[in-house]
C-alpha cells in the first residue's frame, strides 16, 4: 500500500507554482543533455566569478575557525557593515537590531510575509513582478493584488494606480527597483509619489527589493526608505548575489523598523536559524571595500545591454524598450501570437518561449510568469558572443513563424 501525494501534501505547497526561471533553466539543461547546443538566457546569475579578496575572506574565515553558529539575525560584525552600507549609500539610518540577515533576499521577503500577513490580508503587487512575490505572499495566507504597467509606461506602475488599488485589507505593497524582469527603474520622483500615496494610509509596509542596486546605468540609486515619511513603512531587501556575483552564497537581508526585524527574527529562528558563518564574514569584508569590480561589472552589463537592444530591435515584429538597471530584456512578442512555423503553433508568451527552447535552442522565460504576459525574459549576463548568436537564432525562428 502507497501514500496517496494528493491527500498527504498540505493545500498551500499544491496551490504553490514551481519557479518559472527555475523550470525553464532545468528544460534547457535537459536539452543540453541531449547533445544540443543551447544558450540559456533564462537564469538571473551573473556570468562574472565572485571577485578573489572576497574568496580569500572567506577562506582566512575557515582556517581560522569560524564555523560555528552565529546569532540567528547574522553576525554582529556583519550588521554594523550593513548598517554603514545603509546610511553612506542610501540615506537610511538603521541599528543592527534593525537588520536581520538571512540565506538570500528571497528569504527575507519571506520572513517579512510571513511576519505580517494574516489570512486574507492584501498585497499589492507592482508588475511586472519577479515570479516569487506572489507565491510567497499566498504561502504567507495573503492574497496578491495585481497592478500592471505596459512597455509603453517603461513597465513603471504610477502613484495614482496605487492610490486607487488600496482596500481597508491592503497590508503590503511590494516592488523592486531596479525591476527583475524589466530592468525599470524607479525616479526620485515617482519614487516620492508613491511614498506620499503609502505615508497617507499610514497602515501599509513597503517591502523594497534592492537587490540589483549596483546595477543602475543612469543617475543614483535610489531608496523609498531613505523619505521622512516612509522611514518607519519600509523594509529594505538586498543582498550579495548580484552586485558582488555571490549567487551561491545564498546571503540576503533586511533593514527596517525593530518591531519587523524582531518578527522575521523569531520566523527565521524556527526555520533556518543563521546564515552561514564564514559566508558573512566575507560578506562583510564585500560591503567595507571599494566598489571596483562591482562598477567594471555593471559597466560590462552596460556594453551588453547596448548590444542586445540594437540585436533585438532588428527582430520583426518585437517591441523593445531601453532598461536602465539589472540585466533583462523584457520585449514584447504579441505580434507573433496566432502564428505558426508548421512545428509549434503561437498562442500565447508560454508556447513563444517554448519555441525559442525548442525551435531556436534560446532558454527564455514567458513573461506570464512575471504578470506580463506578452512578454518573454532574456538575461543578458552573458558573454558577447552567446548574445549575438542567441538573438540571431531567435531572429530565424521569427522570420519563419511570420512568414509561414
Amino acid at each position: 500500500m502507497s501514500i496517496n501525494p494528493s491527500k498527504m501534501l498540505s493545500d498551500k505547497v499544491q496551490a504553490m507554482e514551481e519557479s518559472a526561471t527555475i523550470r525553464m533553466a532545468q528544460k534547457a539543461r535537459d536539452l543540453a543533455s541531449k547533445g544540443v547546443n543551447v544558450i540559456s538566457l533564462s537564469l538571473g546569475e551573473p556570468d562574472f566569478d565572485t571577485p578573489e579578496f572576497i574568496k580569500d575572506a572567506a577562506y582566512a574565515a575557515l582556517k581560522k575557525g569560524n564555523t560555528k553558529y552565529t546569532p540567528v539575525p547574522g553576525s554582529l560584525d556583519l550588521r554594523k557593515a550593513i548598517c554603514d552600507k545603509f546610511k553612506t549609500e542610501n540615506n537610511l539610518n538603521f541599528e543592527p537590531a534593525n537588520i536581520v540577515v538571512s540565506n538570500g533576499a528571497k528569504q527575507s521577503i519571506a520572513n517579512i510575509c510571513m511576519s505580517v500577513l494574516n489570512e486574507g490580508d492584501e498585497a499589492t503587487v507592482l508588475a511586472p513582478y519577479w515570479v516569487s512575490y506572489v507565491e510567497i505572499v499566498k504561502f504567507a495566507g495573503g492574497n496578491s493584488v495585481i497592478l500592471n504597467a505596459g512597455i509603453e509606461d517603461d513597465f513603471k506602475v504610477q502613484a495614482d494606480q496605487i492610490k486607487t488599488a488600496i482596500t481597508p485589507k491592503t497590508k503590503l505593497l511590494i516592488f523592486s527597483s531596479p525591476c527583475n524582469p524589466t530592468g525599470s527603474v524607479y525616479s526620485k520622483d515617482e519614487l516620492e509619489a508613491i511614498a506620499d500615496v503609502i505615508s497617507a494610509n499610514g497602515n501599509i509596509l513597503v517591502i523594497s527589493d534592492e537587490i540589483y542596486e549596483y546595477i543602475t546605468f543612469r543617475g543614483t540609486h535610489e531608496s523609498i526608505g531613505a523619505f521622512d515619511n516612509m522611514r518607519e513603512l519600509t523594509a529594505t531587501v538586498n543582498g550579495f548575489s548580484k552586485g558582488f556575483s555571490m549567487t551561491g552564497w545564498r546571503l540576503g537581508y533586511m533593514g527596517g523598523p525593530k518591531w519587523l526585524a524582531d518578527a522575521c527574527n523569531k520566523v527565521q529562528g524556527q526555520i533556518t536559524s543563521g546564515a552561514a558563518s564564514f559566508s558573512q564574514e566575507a560578506a562583510a569584508v564585500a560591503l567595507r571595500a571599494n566598489r571596483n569590480e562591482t562598477i567594471a561589472m555593471k559597466d560590462a552589463f552596460l556594453l551588453r545591454r547596448d548590444l542586445i537592444i540594437k540585436a533585438l530591435m532588428d527582430v520583426p515584429g518585437f517591441k523593445v524598450n531601453k532598461p536602465e538597471g539589472a540585466f533583462y530584456m523584457f520585449p514584447d512578442v504579441s505580434h507573433y501570437f496566432g502564428t505558426s512555423s508548421g512545428n509549434v503553433t503561437i498562442q500565447n508568451a508560454d508556447d513563444f518561449a517554448e519555441a525559442m527552447l525548442t525551435e531556436a535552442h534560446v532558454g527564455t522565460v514567458s513573461g506570464a510568469a512575471f504578470g506580463a504576459d506578452n512578454c518573454i525574459r532574456l538575461s543578458y549576463a552573458a558573454s558577447e558572443s552567446d548574445l549575438i548568436e542567441a538573438v540571431s537564432r531567435i531572429k530565424n525562428v521569427s522570420n519563419i513563424l511570420n512568414n509561414h
